[in-house]
């Protein structure tokens, strides 16, 4: 693995469309295109696949923040590198904007700083949270070009926001505002203009602070649970939380007990 892990960050570090820093136990994953408005191409679709694997496979990493570089988030796939040129496109393998097909360990929290339209909507999507700029927009802009939703926005956006209001957006590729998307769990957090990464930090920050077992445990209990009726659901719920009841919470229900965590106060977690 760690031998992969050499020869992926070689293939990141050579190529600057997808820049990867690490600091402590969060990586930052960044879109490098500003200059197309942060829209992916086939290679960058790889590199973002590519960083994520680094991500998830590293031992001492335990979240992730997608952002970009300048004004926008990404513009969705780069439509210039299809011009002219025979659609590379295969149903069954990666997602053309990425890891957008996969389900990773750990979480991923979305920082958006201005536009999130098309498939940049569905990277957005795919994190586990958003961390929004007051000045973020979210839209199915692909609507009035022809290109349908590829990367699990049909899926991903009704199951976050609801068939309703997925279908308004779906149907009608109208623009979100940033307070809009708040209003319906769309976006996690609002923020100011331009400290969408900086907020984003400090979320994944105290994410990592929690016994990791668990929270994996628990997150990817709510994943995995979309598609079980109810019974097994539940059944999934208990059996896969024996390992954390077993890991972990003796030793954090010891420091609860000494006074850790009450009233709220999670600073000395």
């Amino acid at each position: 693995m760690i031998k992969n892990l050499k020869r992926v960050r070689k293939m990141i570090n050579d190529n600057p469309k997808v820049l990867v820093e690490i600091q402590a136990d969060v990586t930052t994953v960044t879109i490098n295109r500003p200059e197309c408005r942060n829209a992916v191409d086939y290679e960058t679709g790889e590199l973002l696949s590519a960083a994520f694997d680094q991500f998830d496979n590293d031992d001492s990493q335990s979240v992730a923040i997608l952002r970009s570089t300048g004004p926008v988030f990404c513009a969705g796939f780069d439509l210039k590198s299809l011009s002219g040129t025979e659609l590379n496109y295969d149903p069954a393998a990666e997602g053309l904007m990425g890891p957008t097909r996969r389900l990773l360990s750990k979480p991923v929290i979305a920082a958006v700083e201005g536009y999130a339209v098309a498939g940049g909507l569905e990277l957005a999507l795919w994190c586990d949270m958003r961390v929004a700029s007051t000045s973020a927009s979210f839209g199915v802009f692909c609507r009035r070009w022809g290109v349908p939703l590829i990367d699990g926005g049909t899926v991903r956006l009704p199951r976050l926001i609801g068939q309703s209001r997925a279908l308004d957006m779906i149907l009608t590729g109208r623009e979100v505002s940033a307070e809009e998307a708040l209003s319906f769990g769309l976006a996690n957090r609002l923020v100011k203009d331009g400290t969408a990464y900086k907020e984003a930090v400090v979320l994944a920050k105290m994410i990592a602070q929690f016994p990791q077992i668990c929270m994996r445990t628990d997150r990817m209990t709510a994943h995995k649970q979309w598609d079980m009726d109810l019974p097994s659901a539940l059944r999934l719920e208990a059996e896969d939380g024996a390992a954390p009841l077993l890991a972990e919470a003796q030793n954090g229900a010891a420091r609860f007990s000494s006074g850790l965590g009450r009233s709220g106060d999670f600073t000395k977690i």
